[in-house]
């Protein structure tokens, strides 16, 4: 028995391999288990290869984790295609149709010691006639992944009940006999693999607890947290893998009041959303590093006339079209210096499914109250990954909105009056006395239009102050592992779960090791990093981005440890834990101190 399985599956489009992932993990969602599920695609716009990565596990986990203990292939050509997001190893087991003969000598072959060294040759490799079973049992091939389902009840304890029960919600209303003949295949897989026994079996642990759980991706919390915050207005324009936001609350705000505009294109998206704020209401877009190249402009607008915004990044690869349906965490640099001017808006990342909910309220919090856009950096492995998470509290939540000017301070109005703190009382259009200006030229503390050198410095300076508070937010870091530990990790987004595990593996080896995670990316806060780093020595700082663009961030605000280094790679090509554990460890042998 084991307490922690990952299966990867890949195929051509229309095989379900996706909906097979999907189906996976709801059925072990049911059982109480906790895991995650990642999707990728190629980059056609219909058709081409697909793959599912679904990790369980009997406690929870926070990555995707490292080589697959079981792989199945329903050809070769697109199962090579996803190279290290499926990577093989001795403990794999792998499953592929049989009519597409045996595994190309590349991928299996010890004798080439460039493509398959023997300790990544898998163990056991069983060929399994998936089509045939699917023709005889359901009277058609489209029902295969129900097949390939069935071989993972039988061999690996994935619960059989659960994956009934999802079929039925699936299949159950599209017509008659197509559930039927999906459960036949489903029998067929589970009875192949009854007389058909593996050399190496292993099974799922029974969970400790079966209470309820969310099953959902970040894309649907971030628009779930939007909507809990106050979001009034959206607009936006679809561009992968941001647009299911953008289809959430097209559904669901306007059972709030709000409303949604798809504009023509995403220079519109994000001008209706400031004018929206500029109206008064709490106003979002979304988009991803092609979308946010447009914006930038309007992005000087927003905090030149400091009005509130939230503008989610979904990153892939890039740049230009890049890699739409693979993840990346290269859009940093873009985030903090797309601006042209001496310009300052926050930067926020979630590092988990689940933590989008909460990044993105605190995006809304930190909008409103220093009036001000602020960029939300998901990726594509966050937002489309679906995880099962432990419900929301929300009463843990306190929602901000801006400060309205009071009847004293709209006798001759000054919006962008200069105060202690840097924010100014803010009015909306129709508010008596509470006209102004909100233009994106220079202006002095009435709104009216400057060129005045003295003006734009004062108001520069106010722009500029009113974030002095983020400095001390700690709530926004999380440190792991010994507070005085001489090893350290840094990372941030998607990765900061691969670090998390690579810490906990560290640390059971051994190897003093701690790990500081900023959900807060930009302004860098000096003083919590300096306190992270006063006892390291050496350490690595964790990103999917070629750059290393957050180590060189911090280099800009901190004198590093002499021995903290990149450890980076381009998008497309995930962290394992295993990896980012060698590599510290390497760090650690060389005599870094």
């Amino acid at each position: 028995m084991v307490s922690d399985l990952i299966f990867g599956m890949a195929g051509s489009g229309g095989d379900g391999v996706v909906s097979a992932g999907e189906s996976l993990l709801a059925a072990v969602s049911s059982h109480g288990y906790l895991g995650m599920m990642t999707k990728s695609f190629g980059p056609q716009i219909r058709g081409g290869e697909s793959s599912a990565r679904v990790r369980v596990a009997t406690k929870p986990v926070h990555n995707p984790g490292g080589v697959l203990d079981v792989a199945v292939a329903l050809n070769w050509e697109d199962f090579q295609k996803f190279g290290t997001e499926l990577p093989l190893a001795r403990k794999t087991v792998l499953i592929h149709e049989a009519k597409c003969g045996p595994p190309p000598p590349e991928l299996v072959d010890p004798a080439d010691s460039v493509h398959a060294p023997a300790e990544i040759v898998p163990k056991e490799i069983v060929a399994v006639p998936i089509a045939e079973l699917t023709k005889a049992s359901a009277g058609t091939e489209k029902a295969k992944t129900s097949v390939v389902l069935g071989l993972l009840c039988g061999w690996f304890g994935v619960p059989e009940a659960g994956v009934k029960r999802g079929l039925a919600k699936k299949f159950g209303k599209k017509g008659e006999g197509l559930l039927e003949s999906n459960e036949r295949a489903l029998a067929a897989g589970i009875e192949f693999a009854r007389t058909h026994p593996l050399e190496s079996p292993r099974r799922l642990d029974e969970p400790p607890q079966r209470s309820p759980k969310l099953l959902c991706d970040g894309n649907d919390l971030c628009a779930s947290a939007a909507l809990f915050a106050g979001c009034e207005f959206f607009g936006g324009y679809p561009i992968t893998p941001s647009t299911e936001v953008m289809q959430t609350l097209s559904r669901e705000i306007w059972k709030y009041g709000g409303a949604v505009l798809q504009a023509e294109d995403e220079i519109a998206g994000i001008g209706a959303a400031l004018g929206a704020s500029f109206a008064g209401k709490k106003s979002m877009t979304a988009t991803s590093g092609p979308g946010m190249a447009l914006k930038t402009e309007i992005l000087g607008l927003a905090t030149i006339a400091e009005l509130p915004l939230v503008i989610l990044d979904v990153q892939r690869g890039g740049p230009a079209t890049g890699i739409p349906t693979k993840s990346e965490q290269a859009d940093l640099f873009q985030a903090v210096f797309s601006a042209h001017g001496d310009v300052l808006r926050p930067v926020l990342a979630p590092v988990s499914v689940a933590d989008t909910f909460a990044v993105t309220v605190e995006a809304f919090n930190l909008a409103e109250r220093y009036q001000t856009p602020v960029i939300v950096l998901s990726d594509q492995e966050l937002a489309q990954r679906k995880e099962i998470v432990e419900p929301i509290e929300l009463s843990r939540f306190t929602l901000e909105t801006r400060v309205r000017p009071n009847a004293q301070e709209l006798v001759n109005y000054q919006r962008f009056r200069l105060t202690e703190n840097g924010v100014s009382p803010i009015s909306h259009p129709g508010q008596p006395g509470g006209s102004y200006l909100g233009a994106g030229i220079e202006h002095n503390q009435k709104g009216d239009p400057t060129a005045s050198g003295e003006v734009h410095a004062q108001m520069t300076k106010k722009r500029f102050a009113k974030f002095a508070p983020l400095e001390a937010r700690r709530d926004l870091f999380e440190v792991f592992g010994p507070s005085d530990a001489p090893f350290a990790l840094i990372s941030w987004g998607s990765s900061a779960g691969v670090a998390r595990e690579a810490c906990e593996l560290a640390n059971a080896k051994g190897l003093r090791t701690k790990l500081l995670v900023p959900r807060l990316l930009w302004p860098i806060a000096a003083p919590i990093y300096r306190e992270f780093l006063a006892s390291v020595e050496a350490g690595l700082v964790v990103e999917l981005s070629y750059q290393g663009q957050l180590l060189k961030l911090l280099r800009m605000e901190l004198d590093l440890p002499k021995g903290l280094v990149s450890f980076s790679r381009s998008g497309a090509n995930p962290f394992r834990p295993d990896q980012v554990l060698a590599a510290l460890e390497a760090r650690a042998t060389a005599g870094v101190r």
